[in-house]
């Protein structure tokens, strides 16, 4: 399988970080190939140009790349953190730039066409706020976006997401057990 890897956080030496070389070593063992992009190491650019958004529009040569790499992929692992109930704006702006019409989908007088059919997802997230508060409070936010507003509406129904937290309270200990984790999440989404 080719698998597309995306991480959306700032700080190099972060537990996403540690998320998103776990998985890249997973797959790599499996016998995948993988791309990977470190969005904030790569400084990547999520502003999109009005100019940019028909379907038909010119677009640089790295948003045309990794458009490409979507296209091409058999399966996405995204790793990022939770900012209030959403991914940091680098990478929603990846999505904005990246998951454009004719390329994630297409809108015909049937209605929306997703073009990511027959692929899979795993989405880790990380956050401070207990899992318990989160859901009381909010519900959950990410588990939406990326299942159904992304994913889904571009026809991908194999979706997984796992959220580790707290972040902040966590053991050195229990953050390893959570990287073993990843291992088994990665090699279940991503058969050898």
């Amino acid at each position: 399988m080719n698998v597309l890897v995306i991480l959306g956080h700032q700080h190099q030496g972060s537990f996403c970080h540690a998320i998103a070389q776990t998985a890249l070593s997973v797959l790599r063992q499996a016998g995948h190939r993988t791309v990977y992009h470190d969005l904030y190491a790569e400084r990547f650019d999520p502003i999109l140009p009005h100019e940019q958004i028909p379907k038909d529009a010119q677009v640089p040569p790295e948003i045309r790349r990794h458009c490409e790499e979507l296209a091409s992929a058999d399966g996405y692992v995204i790793v990022h953190p939770n900012w209030w109930g959403q991914p940091p704006a680098i990478l929603k702006g990846w999505v904005d730039r990246v998951f454009r019409q004719g390329t994630a989908y297409d809108i015909s007088g049937e209605g929306v066409v997703g073009f990511l059919k027959d692929k899979r997802a795993l989405v880790i997230t990380t956050s401070n706020t207990p899992r318990e508060d989160e859901l009381r409070l909010y519900g959950d936010p990410l588990e939406n976006l990326w299942k159904n507003c992304i994913f889904g509406f571009c026809g991908l129904q194999d979706f997984r997401r796992r959220n580790f937290d707290s972040i902040v309270m966590s053991t050195p200990e229990q953050r390893a057990e959570w990287l073993k984790e990843v291992e088994g999440l990665v090699r279940a989404m991503f058969p050898a």
